[in-house]
């Protein structure tokens, strides 16, 4: 790889050995993926997937101790991906000893740490940190160093940024050098289509199933979609902006896409059109039956099928804040329509700390208060990603956490009649 004269002072030592060792890392990191030199990392903040303190992970705080005893701190602020625990989420003894004691018994130590080397602020703990009340949006063309993968996908398709699939810790270092290798999604060639997805269906899909779809089939590839603009426009309104958040993080869960474009729609398809399509892109045509046959593949992996579930968990990538009202108004109205006050399945709702912030006093708020909803700040998947969890029947909309758990996928309008005892 070809090296700037102050990167090649950074990798051999002259700022420190620890500095040195960062820049090795990445270097090899990018000529794995055949990169040939460093670009800047222009975005404003980092964001970090490793939110959370597993008492395993002891390399990490190791190499966490060692930047910080070396005066290495990173060269932008940076926010997190969403803490394991609250204390409002329903749990027992049992489970709080498991969680606090043994599995995420580093939390807070680590939260330190974090604060240390960067940490943006208090509150800068969510998947969706682009959202406007966690501050860290980025612009059109800002090269990034991010690892979570909704945020990456969001960032490259929905606001235009460039950023890799990077992994944990990765990302760190891109942060700490302001440096990253350019390869892949960095590059014009990467961003172009490799697959060409002609929608059919008689209506608008549901965001999840159509990215489980489009995951499943081309994997890591770019896609380009036909048809979806008929029925989102041609606007990023907060409902398509919404609605394209969990479109592209089934895309990249249930595959591993870090970028898609939607014609007519996104950044790039807006500016760029067919000519982003590569002339040998595959295609790959979706029609209700399709989308049917996707559905129907889905394991249910519960001890017993035919359980009762016991908790719902909506909001996996966390819901905006008309996301978060809307949930709130529908189960409200589906309770009452049912004759009822509580929900039937114990529900928790998860969003962006400051999104939860922004409805404080809210009716909204208060209307899920007297329901007995739970709002937090969680990360369902840190939750229920475990042996203890796993035999608890948990339903969920999402379909991130049914990939990463053992949570059960039903769509939105089957998740509502569910939780509120409706039909």
């Amino acid at each position: 790889m070809r090296l700037t004269e102050e990167q090649q002072e950074i990798y051999d030592g002259k700022k420190g050995e620890t500095y040195a060792k960062v820049m090795q890392t990445l270097v090899r990191y990018g000529e794995l993926f055949g990169a040939e030199e460093m670009t800047e990392v222009t975005g404003e903040y980092g964001h970090l997937v490793t939110s959370f303190g597993l008492k395993v992970i002891h390399p990490v705080y190791k190499l966490m101790d060692e930047l910080i005893d070396s005066g290495v701190a990173s060269k932008q602020k940076f926010t997190m991906d969403p803490r394991p625990l609250d204390a409002n989420v329903p749990s027992g003894p049992i489970k709080d000893l498991v969680f606090k004691k043994f599995m995420y018994s580093m939390q807070d130590e680590y939260e330190q740490q974090l604060k240390k080397l960067g940490l943006l602020s208090e509150d800068g703990f969510s998947c969706a940190c682009y959202f406007d009340e966690q501050g860290n949006r980025p612009k059109k063309g800002d090269v990034l160093s991010w690892a979570e993968s909704s945020a990456v996908v969001y960032a490259n398709s929905v606001l235009g940024a460039r950023c890799n699939r990077n992994s944990g810790i990765i990302e760190l270092f891109g942060s700490i050098l302001g440096y990253v290798p350019k390869f892949g999604l960095l590059t014009d060639e990467g961003r172009r289509a490799t697959w060409k997805i002609e929608l059919k269906t008689s209506k608008l899909p549901s965001a999840q199933v159509l990215g489980s779809a489009i995951g499943m089939k081309v994997m890591e590839d770019v896609p380009y979609v036909f048809g979806l603009s008929e029925y989102l426009g041609e606007e990023l309104t907060p409902e398509v902006c919404a609605y394209l958040k969990n479109f592209g993080a089934a895309t990249a869960s249930n595959g591993a896409v870090g970028l898609y474009h939607i014609d007519k729609l996104t950044p790039e398809a807006k500016e760029l059109g067919e000519s982003l399509i590569n002339d040998d892109a595959k295609t790959y045509v979706i029609d209700d039956a399709e989308l049917k046959r996707v559905v129907d593949s889905y394991p249910v992996i519960w001890k017993n099928p035919d359980a009762k579930p016991k908790m719902c968990f909506i909001g996996c990538p966390h819901l905006s804040k008309a996301e978060l009202t809307d949930w709130i108004n529908k189960i409200c109205d589906g309770l009452k329509a049912s004759g009822r006050t509580k929900p039937v399945i114990p529900t928790v709702l998860t969003s962006a700390p400051g999104v939860i912030k922004s409805l404080k006093g809210s009716e909204e708020l208060k209307a899920a208060e007297a329901a007995g909803l739970v709002i937090s700040y969680i990360c369902p998947l840190m939750y229920c990603d475990n042996p203890l969890v796993h035999s608890t029947p948990i339903i969920t909309n999402s379909n991130k956490l049914r990939t990463y758990t053992s949570c059960r996928f039903y769509e939105d309008e089957t998740v509502l009649a569910m939780i509120t005892g409706g039909k």
